[in-house]
């Protein structure tokens, strides 16, 4: 049989045993990934080897990094080597993860290896939008990560470069930098990796200042450090700044027990910035009838459980996010001053947001007086033909002159809020659930507790306050039914835990059968 095929000699370029350096990078945008590859490739091909970087982009809002890739290798005999564009597993050297979770990933997809990878991480969290998005406490637990740090790596280097960075004038790219060099996993001077960062010509003192810094800790050994991330905690004022919210502390201190104070100063500060003076004495004067109810019924044995968490969710109950209140944040000085420090806007420099929004006929109906909104609803082939061009996205400059003028005047338009649909709406709502949990405490006082702490689950703005209300409700239709179990407050924990646990109701279902199987 005879065979077309040509074969050339092709003679290896150098000892089988002879590989490139590879060296994979995984960093979200912003955090100058690009950057630091750029300075690795530069570092590489300054010594005279050959270097080659690629890049697989991630999803955009902190749901996936940018893998970057770089492979350097000696040129032999004047030919140069042909570089792989993806890293492979189990054949890494070095691992650079500019956050701990992505470091975590970095390891679930096999390119840290105990017999060949150096890890170089920071241990702070940037949190991805599961995170931020759940219903409750959503933030993953870090230890697994720790743990397998020291399992999966030959070495791993791990502290908070993000902070070091901070402290000193620079962006993260420079703190992996210098624990690169520091590391010692490539065959170059300290002097060599100065010289990039020089010859780049942006932030120089604040870049070398930032590389010296993670070189010497690297150089010290940096070890795994804590890196548990808690729920932000917000300390109670005294006094409230707001000079509406200060004239009411007398009535807070004479209708409240004490054990209440700190917590009902924050919620009372919070509804007056919401609404006005007149709507913060609402709250004290609801929240004085569970007071008095919690009294009544001993509740000084308990901490007063049911006053504190009344005035922790009351006040929720009460800064509902309707079309106002959006439209108000948004247009806010200090939200914008929030986001130029985050993004890091200079003195030259101009910031535009572009936001999408979705809003329905819900939030349409909701801001609009009761009256109207109420003939609206009553008309469904009208209120279908306007949620058809009420109900598209849009992309919103906030900041361009009309899209600004157009929330500003949403946002002031808290005087009518009190006559509209969406306020008679949560009042009525917010009534009834205060209602229905005194008459459980009466019955069971951990039971009514319970009650309302499931306000928790509503929250938020259009459809996401649409999910939470739907779980509020199954849940509070269970309750008369195992109200006269001793367990009855353990089970409504219980669905309250797997409501907030899981985004869609399929689980919070399958409980709920589980507990009306032995009403």
């Amino acid at each position: 049989m005879r065979t077309e095929n040509v074969i050339l000699p092709l003679a290896p370029a150098g000892e089988a045993t002879e590989r490139p350096i590879s060296i994979a990078i995984v960093a979200m945008g912003g955090q100058g990934g690009g950057v630091l590859t750029g300075w690795i490739v530069k570092l590489a091909e300054d010594a005279g080897w050959v270097a080659q970087s690629t890049s697989v982009p991630g999803v955009a809002q902190r749901t996936g990094a940018t893998i970057y890739y770089v492979e350097m290798m000696r040129a032999a005999n004047g030919r140069k080597p042909i570089l792989a564009q993806m890293p492979t597993p189990g054949d890494v050297d070095i691992v650079l993860a500019s956050e701990f979770m992505e470091a975590g990933r970095s390891i679930l997809r096999g390119i840290v290896t105990p017999d060949r990878t150096t890890l170089i991480a920071s241990s702070h969290r940037s949190l991805a939008i599961a995170e931020k998005s759940a219903p409750g406490q959503g933030i993953a637990d870090s230890v697994p990560v720790d743990d397998a740090v020291r399992a999966t790596a030959r070495k791993w280097i791990v502290f908070d470069m993000n902070a070091l960075a901070t402290r000193n004038g620079s962006v993260i790219s420079a703190s992996l930098f210098g624990a690169l060099a520091g590391s010692g996993a490539l065959p170059f001077e300290k002097s060599a990796f100065h010289a990039v960062i020089q010859a780049d010509g942006k932030g120089v003192t604040a870049s070398i200042k930032t590389f010296d810094a993670a070189f010497d800790r690297a150089v010290a050994g940096g070890d795994v450090e804590s890196t548990a991330v808690d729920p932000p905690v917000v300390e109670a004022p005294t006094a409230s700044g707001d000079p509406r919210a200060s004239r009411l502390l007398v009535q807070l201190h004479e209708t409240l027990p004490e054990v209440a104070w700190p917590i009902a100063r924050a919620g009372l500060a919070k509804v007056v910035d919401y609404q006005d003076e007149r709507y913060g004495r609402e709250y004290l004067d609801t929240l004085g009838i569970v007071a008095a109810t919690d009294r009544a019924l001993g509740g000084g044995e308990r901490a007063y459980a049911l006053t504190f968490n009344a005035a922790k969710y009351l006040s929720n109950a009460m800064t509902y996010d309707d079309v106002i209140r959006v439209a108000d944040l948004k247009t806010r000085s200090a939200r914008r001053l929030r986001i130029e420090k985050e993004v890091g806007v200079g003195e030259q420099q101009i910031l535009h947001t572009t936001e999408y929004m979705h809003p329905r006929m819900e939030e349409v109906a909701g801001v609009l007086p009761e009256w109207l909104g109420l003939w609206l609803q009553g008309r469904p082939r009208l209120y279908a033909w306007l949620d058809r061009r009420v109900s598209k996205g849009r992309r919103v400059r906030t900041y361009s002159l009309i899209w600004f003028v157009v929330l500003y005047v949403l946002g002031g338009m808290q005087g009518l809020r009190r006559r509209s649909l969406r306020h008679a709406t949560e009042i009525a709502h917010r009534d009834a659930w205060l209602t229905f949990a005194t008459e459980m405490a009466r019955k069971n006082y951990d039971l009514g507790v319970e009650v309302l702490k499931c306000r928790r689950l509503i929250k938020g703005y259009s459809d996401t306050h649409a999910r939470g209300l739907s779980k509020f409700d199954r849940i509070m239709a269970v309750i008369p039914r195992i109200q006269d179990r001793p367990d009855a407050a353990d089970w409504v924990r219980r669905l309250r835990d797997i409501a907030t646990k899981f985004a869609d109701t399929d689980e919070l279902d399958g409980a709920i059968k589980t507990v009306e199987s032995f009403c």
